[in-house]
């Protein structure tokens, strides 16, 4: 048993190496892309290397460059609404937009350092953080910047702010015994900064769905291995560690409710369903480096990297596409993704008519497992997420029918 299950697994491996496959938006650009942040599903923005910054009005089916003004790396951009638009990065540089970006214009942050995130809960309340602890605010959309007591001299890479009062900021400082992390946060606008946790791995990335629950994201180590997801449900009393199982440094976390949320690092998308639990890695390219995730809803996605990778997805990650997906013409019963797994997968389907779905799992002897899907469907592509965190490791057999379409595939759960 124990060889055909390796057998299996190595086959199946292969199978999802082949068939796996996402495919890319055309930047139009080559450089390196930081951040991406879109306003709806057809309105966002990336920043990057030698002050590119590049927008889209058609969820990225194309891209257009805009005139920054600056040849400086571009760390960071954040939208509060489609016209008014704010852009940070190195030696100081704020730009702010009012037109969408057609024009940018600069803003005197009173600083040298570089500038890592930036933002805004409104059109003139916003935050910058960045090296040796800065932390800069404004209330009148930028003309003005103060200078805030972060009581740290480590880099800040990632702020968040739920109101215009709670907010938090993450970072991390390298160093020849490891990484010195922190997370910090302010309950009145930044007046005030407190020191919740610290540790040896650098956070990169900071995001909270409301006033309690939030994740922070990043890694270190020697060879850049380690990897750490941080998660609170109490504003940042307490953090608990989670992993992803990826033995790499991770760049950005973003969520859109308590269950749903992706991490990005090195070369691997990863997603969670359980409020990070658990995370299925959803795709990975040999050549692309990514470093910003943006989701605006469970399906709508980007993620953004080096020499100008932007991926975006409709079907909130389980394959990437460059534009949105036709209608079905046959039905298809996708292999599952991850697979072998565990103890999360997912199964996609399509339909090219309407009808009477059932999608069930069974066990190798052909007994009723779970019952996934049993209704009516119209026409279109789903996903469904099997977790078989209760079930032994073994080979499992899952089964749609719709209408006269009748098809079974086999999966293979690892523990």
């Amino acid at each position: 048993m124990k060889l055909l299950l390796q057998t299996l697994f190595f086959f199946l491996l292969l199978t999802q190496i082949c068939f796996g496959q996402w495919f890319s938006q055309n930047s139009g650009t080559t450089q390196h892309l930081n951040k991406v942040q879109f306003v709806d599903a057809n309105t966002g923005w990336a920043v990057g290397s030698e002050g590119i910054i590049i927008k889209t009005t058609d969820g990225g089916s194309n891209w257009l460059t805009q005139t920054s003004g600056t040849t400086v790396m571009l760390e960071s951009v954040y939208f509060p609404n489609p016209n008014i638009g704010w852009a940070v990065g190195d030696s100081g540089t704020i730009l702010s937009t009012i037109d969408g970006g057609i024009s940018w214009s600069s803003q005197t942050s009173g600083t040298q350092y570089c500038l890592f995130s930036v933002h805004f809960v409104d059109g003139n309340t916003g935050w910058i953080v960045g090296a040796s602890g800065t932390i800069l605010s404004t209330t009148d959309g930028g003309i003005n910047w103060s200078s805030q007591t972060s009581g740290t001299s480590i880099n800040l890479y990632s702020i968040y702010f739920f109101d215009v009062n709670t907010g938090w900021a993450v970072g991390g400082n390298s160093s020849t015994f490891g990484q010195c992390q922190i997370i910090l946060k302010t309950l009145n606008g930044g007046t005030v900064w407190a020191a919740q946790i610290t540790g040896m791995l650098c956070l990169f990335s900071v995001y909270f769905i409301d006033a309690n629950t939030g994740w922070a994201a990043g890694g270190g180590g020697i060879m850049g291995e380690e990897e750490i997801i941080v998660n609170t449900t109490d504003g940042g009393v307490n953090w608990s560690d989670q992993t992803s199982g990826m033995a790499w440094v991770l760049s950005s976390v973003h969520f859109i409710d308590a269950n749903t949320g992706w991490v990005v690092g090195g070369s691997k998308i990863l997603k969670t369903i359980d409020g990070g639990t658990n995370w299925i890695e959803q795709t990975s390219s040999p050549t692309n480096l990514l470093s910003s995730v943006y989701f605006i809803d469970s399906n709508t996605g980007w993620a953004v990297g080096r020499d100008g990778a932007i991926l975006h997805t409709t079907n909130g990650g389980v394959t990437f596409i460059d534009n949105e997906p036709t209608q079905p013409t046959e039905f298809i019963l996708e292999q599952n993704y991850p697979n072998p797994f565990n103890p999360n997968t997912v199964i996609s389907y399509q339909l090219p008519v309407g009808g009477d779905v059932i999608l069930k799992v069974y066990d190798i002897l052909g007994n009723e497992i779970a019952t996934l899907v049993d209704e009516y469907k119209p026409a279109g592509r789903y996903e469904v997420e099997f977790n078989a965190a209760t079930l032994p490791s073994g080979v499992y057999l899952y089964k749609l029918q719709a209408n006269e379409f009748i098809s079974v595939k086999k999966m293979v759960l690892v523990k």
